[in-house]
């Protein structure tokens, strides 16, 4: 805002400077044209900061008509392409600005850079990132330090793409994908429902006024374990999908509940709250309820995840108290409806960039999260970071071609981490950005080193069911804990009040003690034995009676 007010006083004295003088005919007009290039480089300006790039180029243009090898005037026509995605003529323009004057804007060998990167050409974008960088000396701290990032950005892909992981990626193909952008992919526990998020015509074929694009609604895809392949993707059923934006941010393990983020004009929140919807004994999703204080605030909330026992929330809010614009926290539930105080996840986790995409493991310690301010490759990577013994782990980068110099978000993973998905804005996609899906036979992403996967690795399991109060034939809310063989406890999860219906996932291949206690009732203990499932997600599934004492 203070640029654009300094060119508007700049504006204002070109203006000024020229009636307030008296030359000859001939000067006169001169002065005049130079003034007219002068204030439509100042009139572009203004439309370039006002992200009317568009506009912006098309005065460009004209000024560059009359000074066809104007290397200034060549970088900001290469700027507005860059910024309307036009990447092959900002290209031809800024290397054109380079050949007449490569010091006619030190801008240009940064926008070379960014452009040289996006190719892959990494000698090149370090090139023009250093020039970039011995131009500007000490003067500029900030631009420094954004150079400093692109130049780790080079060299972290340089070594990461040196060493690929051992994963099969594969483009989902026109069952989920469109040509428009789809994203957030999310997968149950047992790897049998899949939701995400898709600006192709939906529920309204309306046009955001804001990007030009249609709204967002959210759609879904269920695995077909006959086929063994992927529905086909449709708008989820209910009351999730509206005429305005919808974006789903995750599924519950369990597939009762969909978190979601929605900007309600009539709410208080200045950019948007965490919704949650729950599916209805019919098959329909309910219409979606705020998740109110302390999850939400008058800042923005981006997006949640639970935890398998649905005693924690993790979640991305720009609320103050952060390190960045858009950090990561979580929240412990106190109550059925109640929550205790958030708790930013801390500077190892969080950084000064935005932090978001997230997706907590069926193991319920691993989580994934998408960031450009570890050391991505380029633009936005998927990292994963582990909770132990109440500390979370250096986030470590999952790797190339999981990740790529393109942007990279929102990974999930297949309760038997087999599979995993995201999406990606990478070249030989359908639309501007798709949904993969990546084979980990030979990663394990959950393990501390993720190196070679050995015979006879942890496997998770579901262990699901109900609670009925046997007397009234009802589904009752009551906790059940699991202990391993060594009488530690090793989980713990309520039941819903009305369904009964509990869910929480432990270790396959195990034995385990289960006990419910409720007062005024018989208590039960019990052995449960989990064995690994040959192919899938291994599932057991345990109802229990409650008799009155």
């Amino acid at each position: 805002m203070k640029k654009i007010m300094y060119l508007l006083v700049f504006s204002m004295f070109v203006f000024g400077s020229i009636s307030a003088q008296e030359k000859p005919k001939e000067e006169k007009q001169n002065i005049l044209d130079k003034g007219g290039d002068v204030a439509k480089m100042v009139l572009a300006e203004q439309k370039f900061f006002a992200l009317d790039y568009k506009g912006a180029l098309d005065i460009y243009k004209d000024v560059l008509s009359g000074k066809p090898n104007d290397a200034n005037v060549l970088f900001h026509i290469a700027e507005c392409h860059y910024e309307l995605k036009q990447m092959q003529e900002a290209r031809e323009n800024a290397e054109k600005a380079k050949s007449i004057d490569p010091k006619a804007n030190v801008n240009n060998s940064l926008l070379l850079g960014k452009l040289y990167q996006l190719e892959d050409m990494k000698d090149e974008a370090l090139v023009e990132f250093n020039a970039f960088k011995a131009a500007v000396g000490s003067a500029k701290k900030i631009t420094e330090s954004d150079i400093d990032r692109y130049i780790l950005q080079i060299n972290t892909a340089k070594e990461l793409m040196a060493a690929p992981v051992d994963v099969k990626v594969e483009n989902m193909g026109d069952v989920i994908n469109s040509e428009f952008e789809d994203k957030g992919p999310m997968v149950t526990a047992d790897g049998k429902t899949m939701i995400f998020t898709s600006q192709r015509p939906g529920k309204s074929s309306a046009v955001n006024p804001d990007d030009g694009m249609y709204f967002e609604d959210i759609y879904i895809s269920r695995w077909d374990t006959l086929k063994k392949m992927w529905s086909d993707a449709e708008l989820i059923s209910g009351s999730l999908n509206t005429e305005g934006q919808d974006a789903a941010t995750s599924i519950s393990p369990d597939g009762k509940q969909i978190f979601l983020f929605k900007n309600d004009i009539e709410a208080e929140s200045r950019g948007g709250d965490v919704y949650v919807s729950r599916l209805s004994s019919s098959g329909k999703w309910g219409a979606p309820k705020s998740m109110g204080n302390p999850i939400n605030t008058t800042y923005a909330e981006l997006g949640a995840c639970s935890s398998p026992d649905g005693k924690t929330i993790y979640f991305v809010s720009e609320r103050q108290g952060g390190l960045g614009n858009a950090d990561i926290w979580m929240v412990k539930r106190k109550t059925r409806t109640e929550w205790e105080k958030p708790v930013n996840l801390g500077d190892v986790v969080n950084t000064v960039e935005d932090d978001a995409g997230i997706f907590l493991a069926p193991d319920g310690k691993t989580l994934f999260f998408t960031s450009k301010g570890h050391n991505s490759m380029g633009g936005y990577d998927m990292f994963k970071t582990t909770i132990e013994n109440g500390k979370w782990t250096t986030p470590v980068n999952l790797g190339y071609p999981i990740n790529t110099i393109y942007n990279d978000f929102c990974f999930s993973l297949s309760i038997d981490a087999q599979t995993g998905y995201f999406a990606s804005n990478r070249k030989g996609g359908l639309g501007a950005r798709d949904v993969y899906k990546v084979d980990l036979t030979n990663y394990p992403v959950l393990d501390k080193e993720m190196k070679k996967k050995v015979e006879g690795g942890p496997v998770m399991a579901i262990l699901k069911g109900d609670i009925f109060d046997a007397t009234a034939g009802a589904g009752m809310e009551a906790e059940l804990v699991v202990y391993d063989e060594t009488g530690a406890k090793v989980g713990s999860t309520s039941s819903v009040e009305g369904s009964g219906e509990y869910f929480l996932t432990l270790l396959a291949g195990k034995t385990y003690q289960v006990k419910i206690e409720v007062k005024g009732f018989k208590s039960i203990d019990e052995k449960v034995e989990i064995v690994a499932a040959k192919e899938g997600a291994t599932t057991v599934v345990k109802h229990y009676l409650l008799y009155k004492n």
